[in-house]
């Protein structure tokens, strides 16, 4: 893996929204998994809690939005941080492969899980074959 390949990446204009907040934004790393019921997202957001992640789903475009706060150490001052800390966006279409209605999150530890299940229609069917 390269470094560049594990360090955080700044969006430049992560969902082409204006912020009041003068914050440097990530687009947080993801990883995306399917199962034969449904498409889990797991979304890296370091400083994030159930508390300061935002979801919002409109239309097709479902936005995932983190807000962290930066550490501060009473009586010590930052001389050198190799870790920038920043907010996070990340927007995904979603197909109509997905049931709007059941989607789930839950966060630990700094990661998002997103379960997405999917539409009936969408699921995996066995069709038995009857003899004529």
């Amino acid at each position: 893996m390269a470094e560049k390949d594990i360090q955080k990446r700044e969006a430049s204009s992560p969902v082409e929204t204006e912020r009041t907040k003068s914050m440097k934004v990530f687009i947080p790393r993801v990883d995306i998994h399917e199962t034969k019921d449904a498409i889990v997202l797991l979304a890296d957001m370091p400083g994030v809690d159930e508390k300061s992640v935002d979801i919002t789903l409109e239309k097709n475009v479902l936005t995932l939005t983190g807000r962290v706060q930066p550490a501060s150490y009473e009586g010590y001052r930052a001389a050198y941080l190799e870790y920038e800390a920043g907010d996070y966006e990340r927007a995904f279409t979603l197909s109509d492969e997905i049931d709007r209605d059941k989607i789930e999150a839950s966060v630990k530890n700094g990661v998002l899980k997103l379960t997405l299940p999917k539409a009936e229609p969408v699921k995996l069917r066995k069709i038995s074959v009857k003899s004529a």
